[in-house]
């Protein structure tokens, strides 16, 4: 739940490359686009720029990267070296949430499992590893929603408490990475202090462990995409932090409570994550911007396994049913002492 690592999928199979029922046109708000596609735009303007000109950071989700991202996620050895999937698209049946009693419930149990948790603190020269399989919308703005290659993803998170213009690092590889191999860092144009866009360990174990008091801080200090609700907001956040964090064993578990508070918060009893493991999920539906976030959990151990988003029909153009444009799979979380290496890779049952 913090710094454990996900059951692995013994191959990614056909379910991981679930994808939607027809192509769709893509109707969001520019901040929507996916993290990598941010990291890419953000290589050309500063390629165009002075060399004195820093580059913004981009807001994390984890499957947007979140984008993400804050859904966001490889260097995977042994059994996680797969043939990576191309981009067509393919249908799958998509599974609906089925109401907000049993959301809470799930998040319940998932919050005394996240108790139970032991976690090691994370000190300030370290960083946060997250690695992580992800396949995201390549289609362009007012075009037909297409997903890219699987592909591998990394990230280093700074745990430096000070404000700081480079809070990580990241590094896709595969055929639908952008600039692949190459180490690439999360920067900021002004210097960011610990806090709610640079999570550090000792800043989420500073956080209320009170759920009320909780939501109440994210409330007010997450920023609000064009077209998106505040709750939206709110939970696209939280999946963010619980996803690409490393945080005390009380903090996590008042995050679950905390997002079983958020009205519209549902359960899909099963869901699949982009490594073809299935789960169970949570999910809310934004009608502000047409979107539906998971985050999806292993059914047996509640563990964190990874998240999709959804255009929905109604507001974007041409869609008729939900339209998956971005899924991740959590593959390993840890701790390391330096950026841009990778540890090793983490031992499973045989």
């Amino acid at each position: 739940m913090n710094n454990s690592i996900p059951p692995r999928a013994a191959s990614a199979g056909s379910e991981a490359d679930e994808l939607l029922s027809a192509p769709a046109e893509w109707d969001l708000p520019p901040s929507r686009h996916l993290y990598y596609k941010d990291v890419l735009m953000q290589h050309i303007d500063h390629d165009r720029a002075p060399s004195t000109q820093a580059r913004p950071a981009p807001r994390r989700r984890l499957a947007r990267k979140v984008v993400l991202l804050p859904l966001a996620s490889m260097a995977l050895a042994g059994a996680l070296i797969i043939t990576l999937s191309g981009g067509d698209d393919t249908s799958a049946p998509v599974t609906r949430a089925t109401g907000t009693n049993n959301a809470s419930a799930v998040l319940n149990r998932i919050a005394v499992v996240a108790m139970a948790t032991d976690t090691t603190p994370v000190k300030e020269g370290q960083y946060v590893y997250v690695e992580s399989l992800t396949r995201s919308n390549e289609g362009t703005f007012g075009g037909s929603v297409r997903l890219g290659a699987l592909h591998e993803r990394e990230v280093w998170m700074s745990q430096n408490p000070d404000p700081v213009t480079r809070t990580g690092w990241i590094r896709e590889s595969g055929k639908g990475a952008v600039m692949p191999g190459q180490l690439i860092p999360v920067e900021s144009s002004d210097p960011v202090p610990a806090g709610i866009d640079h999570p550090t360990y000792t800043w989420l174990a500073s956080l209320p462990t009170d759920p009320d008091a909780l939501l109440k801080l994210l409330y007010a200090q997450t920023r609000v995409d064009e077209g998106e609700s505040k709750e939206q907001a709110v939970f696209s956040k939280i999946g963010e932090l619980v996803g690409e964090t490393i945080m005390p064993s009380a903090n996590a578990s008042a995050f679950y409570k905390a997002a079983a508070r958020i009205p519209g918060v549902q359960e899909t009893p099963d869901a699949v994550d982009a490594a073809g493991r299935h789960g169970i999920a949570v999910t809310r539906e934004d009608a502000s911007s047409a979107t539906r976030d998971e985050w999806i959990f292993d059914k047996d151990t509640l563990a964190f396994l990874g998240s999709r988003s959804y255009i929905t029909k109604g507001k974007a153009t041409g869609v008729t049913s939900d339209t998956l444009f971005a899924t991740s799979a959590i593959m390993q979380r840890t701790v390391v002492n330096q950026h841009g290496k990778a540890p090793a890779p983490a031992m499973t049952d045989s």
